[in-house]
């Protein structure tokens, strides 16, 4: 990319306008129709309307995400898993909040692209040559593109990518002329930047405050914005959102300016007033523009879905899935059963809702969890800073308030579909809370020896020429933190079940820390050239790709003379060939032999289930299966203990 993100740039601000403000710059595509919906149009409406966006978007966007979230950057890293952890260490219980919504941001990564497609091509019914343009053609348009859409992230967006910046700044200055040719329409729209009319319009409109609902979408984009940051950097975030929130702004009230020439009317359902205000002959452009600002605002959710769940895999909070990497750029990642689960997702969505104006209702609930979660996570931050308790409990009074507003405005929506995102949500925390407390049951079981007892048996077994040689070079995945301490498991391995002779062991441990793109290594000789440890350290952004890494750090210490990796057999040895290289790979199953509680029963169950549709262990690590050997070992987590036998002697 060429680009220092942490400097101000005309280049890093383009990029930043093409990555992060798809979601929130498209939404002047809905927002104003979801207001108005079917009520006549009105002072209070409009005025009380385009009061609360501003508002919205100035306390939510601008306060909470541009100048305090942002402060929260891991090492130049956003998001709710950056945040978490930051956060992790000083607190475990955290994690729920960074399950409950990553899970919530996924979610809404399947309804974004059905509703911003579906908006931007029902815009060509303003047109009179497609004024009786068929739902089902529409659908039919809209499932077209996003087909598309799914098909060409396997070959990554760095191609593409370079025309998101341009197309968006044509967008938000497309907004900014159509709302300033209208302002004049009715000057008293002005008045919506007094707070007052947004208060009088929730307070005294019969059932105003439900219109919050609607008011919430003018900013679901916030959350991106933060998960964006290690892409474009702050200052780039900071200052190409003044020109965002302009531009945006304008258009707000340029649709309301002209809606207050409608007085008393009720709009027709097919009328968007986002369309209406375009000069008929700008329309077709119009829609063009839009349909392209809606694919990269989607393109943007389906990244940021990709990389979420990268993090959770790092984090140990979701199975290890198949993750390409298209091109040399850096964080950019293509997870097939991702892409896979999200293209059903939207397909299911645009087939089920069929309009935008139905999608609205699903819209939202979701992504107000999430920011909810980000609240508590951010205020915790706050705490582990030392920052005065004043500043935190203000903070979460005034973020509490307008969130859970927002959240129960939402909740009316549920019935109307809400209920779809909400289990889409649900389905992807359960995922998660599986996977992570089954870890927590897992661990109970782990047994630990210290590896200095067994140092002299396994130094023995390496001498004794009457067992058969298994490997020059024996490997193991060792998830011991402690470097003086190994599973019992492995030493079973070694010694009990066949034992195992080999003229090196090593043992291999991955420690996933909370910096983001850290990569670093120790070795621990134990006995030279007979015992050996490896440690690698790697951030919760790096791919493991254990095979490479330890073939390095091989290399690494055979230039340092710190080990000799030749065979050890007379003829090969006297030839200099490399011995081989045999990776153990330990897989469990629960045994029978358990007497779980029914909860923890179910858990392990279903984590089986996970494990047994994700990626292996061995490919996890991104070890080369040809010299992998898997060994199955029963998990007995909590052993039967009432079993009664009694002996009978003849």
């Amino acid at each position: 990319m060429g680009i220092n993100i942490n400097k101000v740039t005309v280049a890093g601000l383009v990029v930043a306008l093409g990555i992060i403000y798809g979601d929130i710059g498209t939404s002047p595509l809905y927002v104003f129709k979801a207001i108005v919906g079917g009520n006549p149009i009105s002072d209070l409406l409009v005025i009380g309307g385009i009061s609360c966006i501003i508002w919205t978007l100035t306390l939510q966007t601008t306060v909470k995400y541009v100048i305090l979230t942002l402060r929260a950057d891991n090492k130049g890293e956003g998001g709710i898993f950056s945040l978490y952890a930051l956060v992790r260490r000083h607190a475990k219980w955290t994690v729920i909040f960074g399950m409950i919504g990553g899970a919530a941001l996924l979610a809404d990564g399947i309804i974004t692209p059905p509703i911003t497609v579906t908006s931007a091509i029902e815009g060509l019914r303003t047109l009179e040559v497609f004024k009786d343009l068929g739902q089902m053609t529409i659908v039919k348009i809209v499932l077209a593109i996003i087909t598309g859409l799914f098909i060409m992230q396997q070959f990554g967006t760095v191609s593409i990518g370079r025309m998101f910046g341009p197309i968006m700044v044509l967008w938000f200055s497309m907004l900014g002329v159509l709302g300033i040719s209208h302002i004049a329409d009715d000057l008293s729209i002005l008045k919506a930047f007094s707070p007052h009319y947004a208060i009088e319009l929730l307070t005294i409109y019969p059932s105003g405050f439900l219109i919050l609902g609607a008011v919430f979408l003018c900013t679901t984009g916030a959350e991106a914005l933060y998960s964006d940051l290690g892409h474009c950097g702050k200052g780039n975030i900071r200052v190409s959102w003044i020109f965002v929130k302009t531009c945006l702004i304008l258009n707000y009230l340029g649709q309301g300016a002209w809606l207050l020439t409608q007085k008393g009317q009720i709009l027709p359902k097919d009328q968007n007033p986002f369309f209406t205000i375009m000069p008929e002959w700008f329309v077709i452009f119009g829609v063009l523009i839009a349909t392209m600002a809606s694919i990269i605002a989607s393109q943007a959710l389906i990244s940021g879905s990709f990389t979420l769940i990268a993090e959770a895999m790092r984090l140990n909070l979701w199975p290890k899935m198949k993750v390409n990497y298209p091109t040399e750029m850096r964080g950019q990642l293509y997870i097939p059963g991702i892409n896979t689960m999200l293209f059903v997702g939207c397909v299911s969505i645009v087939l089920l809702f069929q309009e935008s104006g139905n999608m609205e209702a699903a819209y939202g609930l979701s992504i107000t969890i999430c920011m909810l979660m980000t609240s508590c996570l951010f205020a915790f931050y706050l705490y582990t800073k030392r920052v005065w308790i004043g500043w935190i409990l203000l903070y979460m009074a005034v973020y509490f308030t307008i969130e859970f507003s927002f959240f129960f405005a939402n909740m009316v929506k549920f019935t109307h579909g809400g209920y779809v995102t909400v289990i889409v949500a649900g389905g992807l925390f359960l995922v998660m809370i599986v996977w992570f407390k089954s870890r927590k049951i897992k661990n109970r079981y782990v047994e630990f020896v210290r590896l200095e007892d067994y140092l002299p048996i396994i130094q023995e077994l390496s001498n004794d020429t009457s067992i058969p040689k298994y490997a020059t070079h024996l490997v193991y995945m060792s998830s011991a933190d402690n470097p003086k301490e190994i599973e019992h498991k492995i030493i079973y391995s070694i010694l009990n079940k066949k034992p195992k002779r080999a003229d090196i062991y090593w043992f291999v441990h991955v420690d996933v820390v909370d910096e983001p793109y850290l990569s670093e290594y120790s070795v621990q000789t134990i006995i030279p050239n007979e015992v050996i440890r490896v440690e690698f350290r790697l951030g919760f952004k790096v791919e493991q790709r254990i095979n490479l890494m330890f073939r390095m750090v091989v290399e690494d210490m055979v230039r340092n003379k710190e080990v000799n990796i030749t065979s050890r057999y007379e003829s090969l040895s006297k030839n200099n060939v490399v011995g081989d290289f045999q990776f153990i790979v330990m897989e469990k199953f629960l045994s029978h032999d358990n007497d779980l509680p029914l909860y923890e029963r179910m858990i392990m169950k279903m984590y089986f289930f996970l494990k047994k549709i994700s990626l292996s262990e061995e490919k996890g690590f991104g070890l080369d299966s040809s010299y992998v050997t898997i060994e199955k070992y029963p998990l007995v987590v909590a052993p039967v203990t009432n079993l009664q036998l009694r002996r009978i002697i003849h």
